[in-house]
């Protein structure tokens, strides 16, 4: 047998190894843990897809700028919590669910002169309700790369809820 057979075959057993590795680290996600992500996934999605409504509907300055670092932050934690959700052998959805589809059409609609108010409004219950589930995850969760997940985008969120917060004063 030649070296590159070698190490062709001890190749494969490696790639069969891992990919035992991940079926079972994705049976050991707790019902919860799986609830979490269907949950916030939908939620950064909405919250990034709200944002580039406001980026173009806002009046106000602060409210453009305000949606342009929402749609950046909620982009990038939303791939951080796809790498993981595929890493164990979940589906991330790819589309707004039709309460969240509904939801957004609601606020599109609006008039200009209503729109701020009305987005900054829903901003802070999302923001309040994923938050929640951040907070919950971190301590809570089964899978420790979730829980870290959790913990790091539950600060996010925090220091966008401030930002809301006073926007709404």
């Amino acid at each position: 047998m030649t070296m590159g057979k070698i190490l062709t075959i001890a190749g494969g057993a490696f790639v069969l190894a891992l990919s035992s590795v991940s079926t079972v680290h994705a049976a050991d996600l707790s019902d919860a843990d799986k609830t979490f992500v269907a949950k916030v996934s939908q939620g950064g999605m909405y919250e990034v897809e709200l944002a580039k409504v406001a980026e173009k509907k806002g009046t106000e300055q602060n409210i453009r700028d305000q949606a342009n670092t929402e749609a950046h932050d909620h982009t990038l934690v939303g791939a951080k919590l796809k790498s993981i959700a595929a890493a164990n052998g979940l589906t991330f959805p790819g589309k707004l669910n039709a309460d969240f589809q509904a939801r957004l059409a609601k606020l599109k609609a609006l008039p200009s002169d209503q729109f701020d108010a009305a987005y900054v409004e829903d901003m802070i219950k999302i923001h309040n309700d994923d938050g929640a589930a951040f907070a919950e995850e971190s301590s809570g969760g089964s899978n420790p790369a979730l829980k870290s997940f959790a913990a790091e985008t539950h600060k996010i969120v925090q220091r966008h809820l401030g930002e809301l917060n006073a926007k709404a004063d």
